[in-house]
């Protein structure tokens, strides 16, 4: 589940140019103790509130530019309570981000480097507006769905100063499992030649290490190196036809599906026409059944397939089913 604010929404990969000469970003560990203490004061603050639901809080500290958009922001939170049921909260890490020498809303980057001088962490803004922002990353320690999340805050002067600008919510577990563990997962069925499932182990590992997606690290660059190596992944293989008797399906995605806080692949396949619910859910067990006839290592290592069916343009989901469910 995810808040972007509407001017920091990037990708991890943006292919527009970047202005980062004028921006700059420090870590936590080498901020002035004065800044570390308001970071993590305010960082500390608004994720108590986030976990407690207190709405109140969240939004009498809101950043003016966002107020329009508080309704969207208080959904993310209700959404966000049972991520974070039961933990206790933990604060990962703190950035201070420094545009204020831009002149102008501009697509940026901040290169975030330890102690040593390398490069750990890179975060990438698009259209920001000079000023001075913050990106704080958070934990529920030992909640039963791992909740995580990213907090962008902006500097505001005045009475409050550090104002809440955008947040993101996800899951760190996916039935207990860590991006660790699915990781190293995916790395044993990539020796096994189980290219798929690897690939989708790989997507899992990505999806739990970090709870935002404008932000990369070295890990994560080398995540990306590795399953951008493998051979016989389903990076190239869509759109895919698999022939199922008599019939042939068009498939034209699969991607990670965590829409029930399950480690999930959806399933986008070209259907065709049926209307009936009846027949439309008989259709969709016919594409999923045939996929995992073609990839059945899928079956194995992830929960269930979604269905979503493809006709003139228009996306609708079907169902989501276990594995077990599907013959």
């Amino acid at each position: 589940m995810r808040l972007c604010w509407k001017f920091l929404a990037a990708a991890i990969l943006l292919v527009l140019p970047v202005a980062s000469h004028a921006a700059s970003c420090t870590a936590q560990a080498e901020l002035l103790p004065l800044d570390r203490d308001a970071l993590v004061a305010a960082g500390g603050r608004l994720s108590e509130a986030l976990v407690q639901q207190d709405y109140t809080a969240l939004q009498a500290s809101l950043l003016p530019a966002e107020v329009a958009d508080w309704d969207g922001i208080r959904g993310a939170v209700e959404q966000a309570a049972p991520l974070v049921k039961g933990g206790q909260i933990q604060l990962r890490s703190v950035y201070l981000l420094d545009a204020s020498n831009l002149t102008a809303p501009a697509d940026t980057q901040f290169f975030c480097s330890n102690a040593s001088g390398s490069l750990t962490v890179t975060i990438t803004m698009r259209a920001l507006p000079p000023g001075r922002y913050a990106v704080v990353l958070g934990d529920a320690a030992g909640a039963e769905l791992g909740g995580q999340w990213g907090l962008i805050l902006a500097w505001d002067g005045g009475r409050i100063g550090w104002r809440l600008a955008g947040l993101t919510v996800r899951q760190g577990l996916f039935d207990g499992h860590d991006g660790v563990w699915y990781w190293t997962r995916a790395r044993e069925l990539a020796k096994a030649d189980q290219p798929w499932s690897a690939w989708y182990c790989y997507e899992a590992a990505r999806y739990l290490q970090v709870p935002v997606d404008f932000l990369s690290s070295t890990n994560l660059e080398k995540l990306n190196q590795e399953q951008a190596q493998m051979k016989g992944s389903p990076q190239d293989a869509f759109p895919l036809t698999l022939q199922d008797g008599a019939r042939t399906w068009k498939i034209d995605a699969v991607r990670l599906d965590a829409s029930l806080r399950q480690a999930d692949l959806g399933v986008t396949y070209e259907s065709t026409g049926v209307t009936d619910p009846a027949a439309l859910r008989t259709e969709a067990i016919a594409v999923l059944s045939a996929l995992l006839k073609a990839q059945p290592g899928l079956r194995t290592n992830f929960h269930g397939l979604w269905a979503y069916a493809v006709k003139d343009g228009k996306r609708t989901p079907v169902m989501e089913l276990p594995m077990g469910q599907i013959p």
